[in-house]
């Protein structure tokens, strides 16, 4: 295990071993600017870019998973780890409770539910929320701003959202909506190359939240019909891969919105899943399923956390955001 005076040694990249200005500027024009860009790297990729020996890039790669902290830890270690991991609020207190304490930092929460279930407006709040001071249930910090990326599959986006909920914690909406990094994704392709440049850009902004809404939209669409099938899958889960990887080493909150289809072999109980099958039965750390009640209330059911038990909860959608009934 490394010294803590290595670890404070290795500030950037040109303080890795083997890495001198040339090599440094070739990693960088490939897009691998930061200690965390190339410890998730592998030796193939660093080699290929930068012309150096396979057992150099090796190399260059475990010290910069050692400056990380990258390694064996033991249970116990872990379990701290857990318990010390930071949590944005979604402005309901009922929803908060079902998630153990709000959206966790370094993993992937998906929303999934028919369309008005409330998926897009929970990824609203929750790029408001995470704006918000650590003790109102945010990750801002009083010499930093927490901000958010916005990545749009489906034009749902809306700034008039944003400027209502921003006003109810007293925010303001303009200042707001300045911390909110808004990008449409065109399609499957485009949508992977904005995620490999978020591993340049989260450091430099102090992002502490990804939204993807949707996540399987474009995936769906580019590969339709079951001889397109694995093709499709095997895409869709580098692109969740991407997003754990960036939760994971920049301790960040992903989430993410699926759309949900009917299963015609359903004959009792619920005929609606999930799009993505089973590689995003894995990927996500908490799968959250929405559904419509009466008016503006859903309700919201945990359907896959390890650390979570099942249970389900209702919320309201209001003017000003998310929130919990009156009654």
């Amino acid at each position: 295990m490394p010294s803590s005076g290595s670890k404070k040694e290795i500030r950037s990249i040109t303080d890795l071993p083997g890495v001198g200005p040339s090599t440094a500027n070739k990693l960088i024009e490939a897009g691998y600017s930061t200690i965390e860009a190339i410890a998730v790297a592998t030796p193939h990729e660093l080699a290929a870019v930068t012309g150096i020996p396979l057992a150099t890039a090796q190399r260059i790669i475990k010290a910069a998973r050692e400056a990380l902290d990258i390694r064996f830890k033991t249970a116990l270690e872990l379990k701290k780890e857990r318990m010390a991991a930071k949590k944005i609020t979604t402005g309901s207190r009922n929803l908060d409770s079902l998630l153990g304490g709000g959206i966790e930092t370094k993993t992937i929460t998906e929303f999934f539910g028919e369309f008005g279930t409330g998926k897009t407006q929970i990824c609203h709040q929750l790029a408001v929320n995470v704006q918000l001071p650590v003790e109102k249930g945010g990750l801002s910090t009083p010499d930093r701003v927490a901000k958010a990326v916005y990545i749009d599959t489906e034009g749902t986006f809306r700034w008039e959202r944003i400027e209502a909920m921003a006003k109810r914690w007293g925010l303001d909406p303009d200042q707001v909506m300045e911390n909110i990094l808004y990008i449409r994704a065109i399609n499957s392709d485009h949508q992977m190359a904005i995620v490999d440049e978020l591993f340049n850009i989260v450091p430099k902004e102090n992002i502490k939240l990804v939204v993807v809404d949707s996540v399987t939209s474009h995936f769906r669409a580019e590969y339709p019909g079951r001889e397109n099938l694995a093709a499709r899958q095997q895409k869709l889960n580098r692109h969740l891969h991407q997003l754990a990887k960036l939760a994971e080493i920049y301790d960040l909150a992903v989430v993410v919105t699926n759309q949900v289809m009917a299963r015609p072999d359903v004959f009792y109980g619920d005929p609606t899943q999930p799009v993505g099958g089973h590689v995003l039965y894995h990927a996500p750390g908490v799968r959250v399923q929405l559904r419509r009640s009466r008016g503006n209330k859903r309700i919201a059911r945990i359907v896959d956390a390890p650390h979570l038990p099942e249970g389900e909860t209702v919320f309201v959608i209001t003017d000003y955001g998310i929130d919990d009934p009156e009654e």
